[in-house]
């Protein structure tokens, strides 16, 4: 019979699954202490599941944890004994971690790839993905290994379940002296958050050789460019940010003027309008993967050779475009900051994230942010809307690709958006979805004016500072709202429609809303999708990911279905 603890939270299961009792005394101890080497699948009221997997593993070893401390986590902390595959499992997977290290060669110019064994070299020297990666020979153990290709290998050692222990550190990047603030611009006082602080420390690592590679995980509005502005004032070397959007990177402008010591001369704009580049340097993504046909080169990748960057951080790094990678996979002797809500790619590349930025550093649960207080609490409402008997005839007889899209636009959403806005009169509302029309429509029906990707970015500007300024009541945005929108008083949102399934869509969207209130008010946040149509299925995957965080929607029904 298998030893039983009553008082202890965790129950280990053979599948590598962990679940975690939410009122157990012992609970918050638990969860901080699998958090590194366990990935939170779902956070509903009462009990937690987590997952250990290969990459779960890797991430912690590559932050220093070993597996016997893993193991001995779980055995602490379980209900019931620990399966014993399960243990074995994690010391399995444990031990691949650094088999292969990446390091400098003995002159410091070049790098070389040491392996643990002679087995394990013919393997790789005679796999198809990682044989063409490796140079000459060295010794029995050891290869030379081009620096042009330190991703590249990366990438394919993970791929066969040997992810590289990088060794090889960076290149110094030029100096940037830089200070934090004690006071922002309007004289407020400003204070880097505790949770701030350790997600930079934990990156930085007090500069050794394992810290300056990895990825940031912090809830929308939870400030994740404070984050990055701790790490650039840790590192002290020219920076280049890559950001999703023209508006992003002007926040990031505002934040880095506000909030350190830096003039206005240093930090410059890659963009459309201009391509200035300083010591520290802001450039979409959208930029950098611009070229003239599609087999064309990428005129604006020579921007990450510009300078002597210490450091490169990719703002909402989950959403990084494959040619962003690929040149990224160059450039590993730069540290690298990922920043990002949620790690999810509905490509399933999560490891190439792993490979080529490097492992998860820090992440935090939102609810955990929520109960003190430094994101709004948010309930969460799914209103379906039955369609008219000609609408819902027109979606039968519609071909599949086509369904989607008819399901969105139903009629029948502009009333109740009509209404919601009634019901939540004196608050600051925002509308979103996806197909403009619907969105011409909505902006006639509330007033409100329509921002999409053909907005002028002035014109942008002005309508974001009126509705922080209360000039604007409320806005009705395309998908450029999804993203690095600074409405720190928005506290309504209605979504109408949205792309498909996607659940970091769903994630960022309720992210506009989660800035803190002042009154402590609650975050409202409408989901409307038309009833007996697939939009019910794409709007039930789009909120795994906050379901999983531990919201719960409530279902309404408007209308006959």
């Amino acid at each position: 019979m298998s030893d039983y603890f009553p008082e202890n939270p965790l129950i280990v299961q053979s599948d590598q699954t962990v679940l975690l009792e939410v009122h157990s005394p012992r609970a918050e101890a638990a969860r901080d202490a699998i958090a590194p080497f366990a990935e939170l699948i779902k956070s509903p009221e009462h009990v937690h599941t987590y997952r250990i997997t290969p990459l779960s593993i890797w991430n912690a070893r590559a932050t220093g944890l070993d597996t016997g401390a893993m193991i001995a986590t779980l055995r602490e902390y379980a209900k019931y004994s620990v399966p014993e595959g399960v243990a074995q499992e994690i010391e399995a997977l444990g031990r691949r971690y650094g088999l292969a290290v990446i390091e400098r060669d003995e002159a410091g110019l070049g790098l070389m790839l040491r392996v643990a064994d002679p087995p394990l070299a013919e393997l790789l020297a005679r796999d198809r993905k990682v044989a063409p990666l490796l140079g000459e020979r060295l010794a029995e153990r050891v290869f030379r290994v081009r620096l042009g290709v330190r991703g590249l290998l990366k990438q394919a050692l993970v791929a066969i379940g040997y992810p590289a222990d990088d060794l090889a550190g960076y290149n110094e990047g030029q100096e940037l002296p830089l200070r934090l603030r004690e006071r922002s611009g309007d004289g407020e006082p400003f204070l880097v958050r505790d949770y701030q602080r350790a997600a930079a420390a934990a990156f930085h690592q007090d500069g050794r050789m394992q810290g300056g590679s990895g990825v940031i995980v912090l809830p929308c509005g939870a400030g994740k460019t404070i984050v990055g502005m701790a790490v650039m004032a840790l590192i002290q070397e020219n920076t280049l940010i890559l950001t999703t959007s023209q508006t992003s990177m002007e926040q990031w402008r505002r934040e880095l003027l506000d909030k350190t010591d830096l003039p206005t001369d240093v930090v410059a704009e890659y963009s459309s309008q201009r391509k200035d580049t300083g010591p520290v340097t802001l450039a979409t993504y959208q930029m950098l993967t611009y070229r003239p046909s599609q087999d064309a080169e990428f005129v604006h990748f020579g921007l990450f050779h510009a300078r002597s960057w210490g450091l490169i951080i990719y703002d909402e790094v989950h959403l990084l475009p494959a040619p962003v990678f690929r040149i990224t996979a160059e450039l590993q002797s730069r540290r690298r900051l990922g920043l990002t809500a949620t790690l999810i790619r509905e490509d399933g590349l999560e490891k190439d994230v792993f490979a080529l930025i490097g492992p998860k550093r820090y992440d935090v649960p939102w609810r955990e942010l929520e109960g003190q207080g430094w994101i709004a609490a948010a309930d969460c409402t799914e209103i379906r809307i039955a369609q008219t008997p000609e609408r819902d005839m027109e979606y039968a007889l519609a071909p599949r690709r086509n369904q989607f899209r008819i399901a969105a636009e139903n009629p029948r959403k502009r009333a109740v958006v009509v209404d919601l806005l009634k019901q939540e009169v004196g608050h600051r509302i925002l509308v979103i979805g996806e197909y403009i029309d619907q969105l011409q429509d909505l902006a006639a029906d509330t007033g409100f004016p329509l921002l999409t990707g053909k907005t002028p970015q002035l014109e942008r500007e002005r309508l974001y500072q009126g509705f922080r300024e209360r000039t604007v009541p409320g806005l009705v945005l395309s998908r450029v709202g999804n993203f690095a929108v600074d409405l720190p008083d928005a506290d309504v949102l209605v979504q109408v429609s949205g792309r498909y399934g996607s659940r970091q869509e769903e994630a960022q969207r309720l992210g506009r809303v989660l800035r803190p209130k002042k009154d402590g008010r609650r975050a409202r946040f409408y989901t409307l999708v038309s009833l007996r149509t697939c939009e019910e299925d794409f709007a039930r995957h789009r909120q795994l990911f906050l379901t999983e965080q531990g919201y719960s929607y409530r279902i309404e029904t408007w209308g006959k279905g």
